[in-house]
């Protein structure tokens, strides 16, 4: 399986306003027929959603676990330009807002009921999505992975994510950085997660937790605790732990929701620098608090750039008779840290566009 860091094919910016999704009358009709009364969203760059072999035009059926997470906005931003570039029809559904395989099942069904050309999809669980997939294929539809992957991977074409156990290795370092770390010393620490499977999130905390063996075997993770990507959830978790946890050191929010609601927990509790917060997704009003000294560091991803990656894979695979001659199996995009030393430029660049 080969590996690569850092592709820069697309270079799309991170935030511009220059990305649009056109709605089609047609397609949205189409599609709300199809998934019948599921409150999930649709967006389509085209203005008609049926499938390639009747309209004959390639359509991608994209799925997420969240819609309204900025991470998955961006790469909705990313994913909808170079569909719109190459000229195919995309097909953009997910949950409003809950992470949660019981909420994305039912919709990545819908989606292949309409016989896409392709199915791009961000697993929310290894594991029980891999039926979902396993259909896709059985049905001549090719998989491809975004952000997570499910647990065999042998019949999905492509996989474009995050470094994100580097990522867990650099929140670690940033924690102990802001802590003062002094070896011999104890000190409690907590992670809020939005799933105890999503590929993502535990790796993420595999590289955390490694790291503070390695260097810092005096940082323990004492509790973890799930939101489904919900921030009010991320919430309650946080302020059950300063209950529980009048020593708290430290905080590390596994992802952009989790982020949100910590750090509403800290300002709440007029504990902005007295716990150290590290958080994950580069969502604007995340970063805006880091300049406030709210959050001890961000990791940045790059969300459009993997949406926009997703989207160019699946076409290729499709114009080369479904070939994956020059696909990478396995792309991981590299990270960045970012901190209130961060240039304002630097900040700007990775802040997730949302419009």
């Amino acid at each position: 399986m080969k590996t690569i860091k850092g592709y820069n094919k697309m270079a799309l910016p991170l935030k511009s306003s220059k990305f649009k999704i056109a709605l089609g009358g047609l397609a949205v009709a189409a599609i709300a027929a199809a998934c019948g009364s599921t409150s999930a969203s649709t967006t389509t760059t085209a203005a008609s959603s049926s499938s390639s072999s009747s309209s004959g035009k390639i359509t991608i059926a994209f799925n997420m676990g969240a819609e309204a997470d900025p991470f998955f906005i961006s790469m909705n931003l990313g994913a909808s330009a170079e569909a719109k570039k190459l000229g195919v029809n995309l097909i953009w559904q997910g949950d409003p807002s809950v992470y949660s395989p019981a909420t994305q099942i039912p919709i990545v069904n819908q989606l292949l009921a309409l016989h896409p050309s392709a199915l791009i999809i961000a697993p929310t669980d290894p594991t029980a999505l891999q039926a979902s997939v396993d259909q896709a294929v059985s049905m001549g539809i090719p998989v491809f992975n975004v952000d997570t992957h499910v647990a065999d991977m042998s019949k999905v074409v492509s996989f474009i994510t995050g470094d994100n156990t580097q990522g867990g290795q650099a929140a670690a370092d940033a924690m102990a950085k802001a802590i003062n770390y002094q070896p011999g010393k104890t000190y409690q620490v907590v992670v809020g997660m939005s799933s105890p499977t999503a590929t993502t999130n535990t790796a993420r905390l595999a590289g955390f937790e490694a790291e503070l063996k390695a260097k810092y075997p005096g940082m323990q993770v004492v509790s973890t605790a799930y939101s489904q990507s919900q921030a009010a959830v991320a919430n309650t978790n946080v302020n059950n732990w300063l209950t529980q946890y009048p020593n708290l050191a430290g905080i590390f929010a596994i992802d952009g929701t989790n982020a949100s609601g910590a750090s509403a927990a800290l300002e709440a509790h007029n504990l902005v620098g007295k716990v150290a917060l590290v958080g994950y997704d580069a969502y604007s009003t995340n970063v805006d608090l880091l300049s406030k000294g709210v959050f001890t560091a961000l990791i940045a991803q790059n969300p459009a750039e993997e949406g926009a990656m997703s989207i160019d894979n699946a076409v290729k695979y499709i114009k080369q008779g479904k070939s994956a001659a020059g696909i990478q199996k396995q792309i991981i995009l590299p990270n960045i840290v970012l901190t209130a030393q961060t240039p304002a430029a630097d900040l700007a660049k990775y802040t997730y566009a949302t419009a």
